[in-house]
């Protein structure tokens, strides 16, 4: 099922996101950066689980809506990261790929969502 799927990838991409935050902070020195992309990115994985168990079909899309804003977010931090240096080509690259994957699988869920409300 690809709500199991979305909860696996986004558990996934949080630590991810939770190994880079500890790069970021002892290896750069970086503390306000870190900081967002760690609520943000972790964020995603958190409203897509609470989504599971809303009380309606439109708890449910409101949650993935929430997840889908989060992982929003998380994309641009990732890319200022990138821009600015922070992190390597290859390491932003694929972050921002597995996170961008994950923006397509809520748009879907969202959508599918919709049109069974």
């Amino acid at each position: 099922m690809k709500d199991n799927i979305l909860i696996e990838k986004s558990v996934d991409f949080g630590a991810r996101v939770i190994k880079l935050y500890q790069y970021l902070l002892h290896s750069k020195h970086e503390f306000v950066l870190s900081k967002q992309i760690l609520r943000s990115g972790t964020s995603i994985g958190a409203n897509i689980n609470e989504a599971q168990y809303g009380n309606s079909k439109a708890d449910f899309i409101s949650k993935l809506h929430i997840a889908l804003k989060e992982a929003a977010e998380t994309e641009y931090w990732l890319l200022l990261l990138q821009k600015s240096s922070y992190v390597d080509e290859r390491t932003s690259d694929s972050i921002l790929k597995d996170c961008r994957e994950i923006k397509r699988i809520l748009i879907t869920s969202i959508n599918t969502a919709k049109s069974k409300q």
